[in-house]
């Protein structure tokens, strides 16, 4: 009986190994003829050759160490911003200091969504390189897109991820905080970081469609970088607005709902019609999307806040958008090695996505409260 079993692994090993050698007989016949032919040329033939094979091995060298290592990537990060110690609104003159001569020009709070907005976009495309748009990134895995597959692309949907809550705060920083609606026109600054960071995320110097030269991802982002730092300094001289009306505050809560929203739909659509475990390729892209948006919210709605106080104050929302605060930080720990997508009462795979769309809808429900509350 013992040998039956014996032998019927024995079999089972024999038939991999087979399998395998068949596998790295078919992967790496190219390379072998390639060596073949190479040897039986000149040197002035050999010499291009290994100068490109090097080219190509710095740059997939840089493009694996750009993916791999997440520059300055912080949780906490928004405790540098000492948004507590804030007492005054942004947009609202600041007391004058004990001292100051009667002359000295009158100064406004900054404000802090504006400067953790540039930031997140600065952490993107200048602390680390958008991957996006690099081109090993576009040119795939032998044809394949880096996005189906399992390795090399957590960091292209985690920025992705960003991009996306930034591009949302932008838009109502331009239709609602930046201005006196109806009142006022649209702040120039605010509307060109607006337009830049709508910019295609896939761009790089040279395009097909359409064909011909263009200018990069990174250098729209990094010029939207510039126009918000350039609001906030006229924020700070009181030259332009920042509206920090509760009916604002409820809109802007309204529309980071509705994006999380999104997003939890696209979890539970990943999740439930294409549970594979740890073989879903494109798990791993849902799940650190929807990480990078949470990243990038957390630190936004902490910057509200701050930029809100009056309001929170008067309607009584410190403990709920503290409760707030917390989940987004509750989300934010997880961060396993490999995504895996199993069924919800799996056994052996777990549901990170499951457990990722759990979480945002906690934060979602956390936000339609405080909205429930602008609203009375």
């Amino acid at each position: 009986m013992l040998d039956r079993i014996a032998g019927f692994f024995r079999l089972i090993g024999r038939t991999i190994g087979r399998w395998a050698r068949l596998f790295f007989a078919w992967a790496f016949w190219p390379f072998l003829a390639a060596h073949g032919w190479y040897q039986r040329r000149s040197w002035m033939i050999r010499l291009p050759i290994i100068a490109l094979v090097a080219l190509f091995v710095v740059l997939y060298g840089y493009f694996f160490w750009q993916t791999q290592v997440w520059t300055n990537f912080n949780i906490a990060f928004v405790d540098q911003y000492r948004l507590s110690e804030r007492k005054v609104p942004a947009g609202q003159e600041l007391p004058v200091a004990e001292g100051a001569s009667a002359g000295t020009a009158k100064t406004c709070q900054r404000s802090a969504i504006v400067d953790v907005t540039a930031d997140l976009t600065d952490f993107n495309v200048n602390q680390n390189a958008w991957i996006s748009s690099m081109l090993l990134y576009k040119m795939g895995f032998f044809g394949i897109d880096w996005d189906h597959t399992p390795f090399l692309d957590n960091k292209a949907s985690f920025q992705r991820g960003i991009n996306q809550a930034v591009r949302r705060t932008s838009a109502e920083l331009v239709d609602t905080l930046g201005r006196v609606r109806g009142t006022s026109g649209i702040n120039n600054d605010l509307q060109s970081a607006r337009g830049n960071l709508q910019f295609d995320e896939h761009s790089w110097y040279f395009g097909l469609n359409p064909f011909g030269p263009k200018t990069p991802t990174p250098s729209y982002y990094r010029s939207a970088i510039g126009s918000l730092r350039k609001f906030n300094t006229d924020l700070s001289a009181c030259n332009v607005i920042f509206d920090g009306r509760a009916d604002n505050l409820m809109q802007f809560i309204d529309r980071v709902a509705n994006d999380l929203g999104g997003t939890s739909d696209m979890l539970a659509e990943r999740s439930e019609n294409h549970n594979r475990g740890w073989f879903d390729t494109r798990a791993d892209d849902r799940f650190w999307f929807a990480y990078g948006q949470l990243y990038a919210y957390y630190a936004i709605l902490a910057a509200a806040q701050s930029d809100f106080s009056q309001v929170v104050q008067e309607r009584n929302l410190g403990a709920v958008w503290g409760g707030t605060m917390r989940q987004f930080q509750a989300a934010l720990r997880i961060q396993p090695a490999i995504i895996s997508n199993g069924r919800e009462d799996g056994w052996i795979m777990p549901s990170h996505l499951a457990t990722m769309g759990f979480y945002i809808l906690r934060v979602r429900s956390n936000l339609v409260e405080i909205r429930s509350v602008l609203d009375r």
